[in-house]
């Protein structure tokens, strides 16, 4: 599936956007498969952080300087966050930038994939725990809502999933939707 995933992300166009108003941030998808089931890794956010307290995400944040590419950047935050370097993860490929809605970010997320097991060092200040999801979980329509909000007076899908009390939403769930459908798309 990794080389599926990797080959058809390479020949997709990504939706890029491009706004000033907008700060540019990256993210890390993380997948690994244990006892035949994909899996993907999210964080559950501490309450110190400045915005999106508590929520499920990524591992990513916002692009700085010295960072050089918006990659570099989501390869930092996921080192810094949960202890997986470059060398520990496969990046794969490019989804299309998601705006947030209310927090003014745009995230470029990379979908990367991650040996079982591997090893983590969470970053108290910013991450209280992680959580596995296995993909066929996420798939299952029956944890999945979906409803209209407002960005900028436009119109903007978004989805909430929901699995083991935790609810993944804003744009984590937009990403993961996407990234969902493809793989679908691809067999998975």
């Amino acid at each position: 599936m990794k080389e599926k995933l990797k080959q058809f992300l390479a020949e997709r166009q990504k939706l890029r956007v491009s706004d000033a108003g907008l700060t540019p941030s990256a993210v890390v998808m993380p997948i690994f498969l244990r006892d035949g089931e994909y899996h993907i890794i999210f964080t559950k956010r501490s309450h110190r952080v400045k915005v999106h307290k508590g929520e499920i995400s990524f591992p990513g944040g916002a692009y700085e300087e010295e960072d050089e590419t918006l990659l570099n950047t989501a390869l930092r935050e996921c080192d810094e966050e949960i202890g997986l370097g470059a060398n520990a993860i496969e990046v794969v490929g490019e989804l299309d930038d998601f705006p947030t809605i209310g927090s003014d970010y745009v995230i470029s997320p990379y979908v990367a994939f991650v040996s079982w097991p591997y090893q983590v060092k969470l970053d108290p200040w910013e991450v209280d725990s992680i959580i596995e999801v296995p993909i066929a979980a996420l798939l299952n329509r029956n944890g999945v809502t979906e409803e209209t909000e407002l960005w900028r007076d436009n119109p903007v899908t978004t989805f909430s999933y929901r699995y083991e009390g935790e609810i993944i939403s804003g744009a984590s769930a937009r990403i993961l939707r996407q990234f969902l459908d493809i793989w679908t798309k691809l067999g998975g």
